[in-house]
């Protein structure tokens, strides 16, 4: 599972490549660390045109997820003595999002998988954790870390994530996973973000209808890319050797 990414470019390098009519982040900084539950910037359809604007890592959980951390909530709860609304304590129930998203044939997934719900994030590199290996191993396609593209899916969604901030509405966001290709594999063995490489690829993701943008969903070729950084949460600069 891929919980932690940067964008280190530019927002005007980020506006040109991906061809962004309309800016609606401000003062975008480089963010060398992007975590669950933080706010990113993604690429989404406006009513003009592709837009830049930001969202919240993290989309709403399947119901089933919540009435069972619910349950569990409850059951403790009760343990105590205490007397449980369920119905409300359901409502209430925090949901920090689900960040990645691998079985679009779900119920859950499909209600978003039309172009208006559709997105890319723009990322420079990714992290995939292996104790073993060093910790926080960073994928790029070269050291330089060129700007890049996830396949995304985003939505407006009213919930509680933390309890301390109550319900809120948010644009929330998450990316598509797929099995790993062979450097991610040795790595993280279960799953790679789908990444779009050419600006084909992300036409179609973006505009296309569903079964043809979902072709998009695999892997990249073996050898495309390479570990930039090791054992660091956050990818500036690399303060590890990487052998």
């Amino acid at each position: 599972m891929c919980n932690l990414y940067s964008i280190t470019k530019n927002q005007d390098a980020i506006r040109k490549l991906f061809g962004v009519v309309r800016d609606l982040t401000g003062n975008l900084q480089p963010m060398p660390g992007v975590f669950p539950d933080y706010m990113a910037p993604i690429i989404r359809n406006g009513p003009d045109g592709r837009e830049l604007t930001l969202a919240r890592w993290g989309m709403p959980s399947s119901q089933a997820a919540l009435m069972a951390a619910a349950k569990k909530r409850a059951q403790k709860l009760e343990a105590k003595g205490k007397v449980v609304d369920f119905k409300e304590l359901l409502r209430m129930e925090p949901d920090s999002g689900t960040t990645n998203i691998r079985n679009v044939q779900s119920k859950h997934w499909k209600r978003w998988l039309g172009v208006e719900h559709r997105c890319i994030l723009p990322f420079s590199s990714f992290s995939e954790f292996n104790k073993e290996a060093g910790g926080d191993i960073w994928f790029a396609f070269d050291e330089s870390r060129p700007l890049a593209a996830f396949a995304g899916l985003w939505t407006t969604w009213t919930s509680v994530r933390k309890i301390r901030e109550g319900e809120t509405t948010n644009d929330l966001f998450g990316f598509l996973t797929t099995d790993p290709n062979a450097e991610v594999r040795e790595i993280h063995p279960k799953a790679m973000p789908v990444i779009l490489t050419t600006p084909q690829e992300i036409e179609v993701w973006m505009n296309a209808p569903a079964d043809e943008a979902l072709s998009h969903q695999r892997p990249l070729p073996d050898g495309t890319l390479k570990i930039v950084a090791k054992g660091v949460k956050k990818d500036d600069a690399p303060t590890l050797p990487l052998r």
